[in-house]
């Protein structure tokens, strides 16, 4: 039997509901009411095969039409050659949509989004597109939709304002609640804003700042200078461990022949001496603060990162902004020299990587085809400290011009 339940009616309503459609209806008319909701009935065949079953199945919607007073029910009229006069329930009719609510037990919610419509009409009228596109979610922003509203007002009134989320001055506003809400706020501003108060090229919530005129935290960059020789900053004794933003280390001004970027701290910390150079303390993906430095381009620049997918995926990324960067110990004989040290990638790259030299590409396939070893890695703090410093009285033969 396939017939229509009143439960399945109700699961019917509640995902229009769940898509917003009650709740657009509820600002927005469009349905036609009374609503008639047809449902799927016993036939001619069922009278006579399944006659109590009818009885039934008619007797729960009669049921059902009793304790949901929001519920009338529309009938036809059969004549059975064996069962005589029968009268069924073909279709249900919702008189209104407070009726539909009111079954669904959403009233209070659709007031509540209603009074969040009457508002936002008042207050940002630009805003109704969205709320009309995303209704629940509103619905869900309830409690905080008047601060998401403060910025939006903060931001008209200063667009681009030059200053840092700490300095928005709206009403109930905190640095952590914008920072919390970026992704709504992103798509209410773009509606909200003037197109020249949006940088369009800087997309994603990790870019909402520059998109929207707020100043970002300063690029840093962890350094060691590794020659003694070499002046270091006022103030600093040794091969200090400095950091400095971004437009401090593009303004460097030393005699650095050699730069070397590694990814573990512990061989940051321990790198050896070398003539007229400095390592780098890398951060992973991500080499936007080096990119500002154009005497980097002048340098000898030497990545060691771990010899793994992720390890020749950021080793291709730095070469986007530094083309001339080439690889440190990160080949197959320091592979196969320290297999006792193995160990498995969580999540392996497996795409095609097009800045990598061939002997670069033919051991980073070896590690996503999985030809030496399932998700096979070395990290780059297993390998002997020993090798690095054999590798780094070896000298290198090219040097960056």
């Amino acid at each position: 039997m396939n017939w229509s339940t009143p439960s399945e009616l109700r699961a019917q309503l509640r995902r229009r509901w769940e898509r917003g459609d009650w709740l657009r209806e509820a600002v927005s008319p469009g349905l036609a009411w009374p609503l008639r909701l047809p449902l799927k009935t016993p036939g001619a065949g069922d009278l006579g095969e399944r006659f109590e079953a009818v009885r039934a199945w008619a007797a729960e919607w009669m049921q059902a039409a009793q304790e949901a007073p929001q519920l009338r029910l529309q009938w036809r009229d059969w004549k059975h050659r064996v069962q005589g006069a029968q009268r069924l329930p073909v279709a249900v009719l919702l008189e209104d949509l407070p009726q539909a609510l009111a079954w669904l037990g959403r009233t209070r919610e659709a007031r509540r989004f209603e009074a969040l419509w009457q508002h936002t009409a008042q207050a940002q009228p630009l805003l109704l597109p969205w709320l009309h596109k995303r209704p629940l979610q509103a619905l869900a922003l309830a409690e905080d939709w008047p601060r998401l509203l403060a910025v939006v007002a903060w931001l008209q009134a200063n667009p681009r304002p030059g200053v840092y989320l700490r300095q928005v001055d709206a009403a109930g506003v905190d640095s952590k609640f914008i920072e919390a809400q970026r992704g709504v706020l992103s798509e209410l501003l773009d509606l909200a804003l003037p197109a020249e108060a949006v940088d369009a090229g800087a997309g994603g919530v990790a870019r909402f700042n520059r998109r929207y005129g707020f100043l970002d935290k300063p690029l840093r960059v962890r350094l060691r200078l590794l020659d003694a020789a070499l002046q270091g900053l006022p103030g600093c004794r040794g091969l200090a461990d400095l950091t400095l933003d971004a437009a401090s280390f593009a303004a460097l001004a030393l005699p650095l022949a050699r730069v070397f970027i590694t990814e573990n701290e512990t061989n940051f910390l321990a790198f050896p001496p070398q003539p007229q150079a400095l390592v780098i303390f890398g951060a992973g993906y991500g080499f936007e603060a080096l990119a500002q430095a154009p005497w980097l381009q002048r340098c000898a620049v030497h990545y060691w990162g771990d010899i793994d997918t992720h390890g020749f995926a950021i080793l291709d990324q730095l070469r986007a902004c530094l083309p001339h960067a080439t690889s440190l110990l990160m080949d197959r004989q320091t592979l196969l020299a320290h297999r006792a040290h193995w160990g498995e990638e969580p999540e392996p790259v497996r795409h095609a990587l097009t800045r990598l030299t061939p002997d670069e590409v033919a051991l980073y396939d070896e590690l996503r085809l999985d030809r030496l070893q399932p998700r096979l890695r070395l990290e780059q703090e297993r390998v002997g400290f020993g090798w690095l410093q054999a590798r780094l009285q070896r000298g290198f033969a090219a040097t960056a011009t």
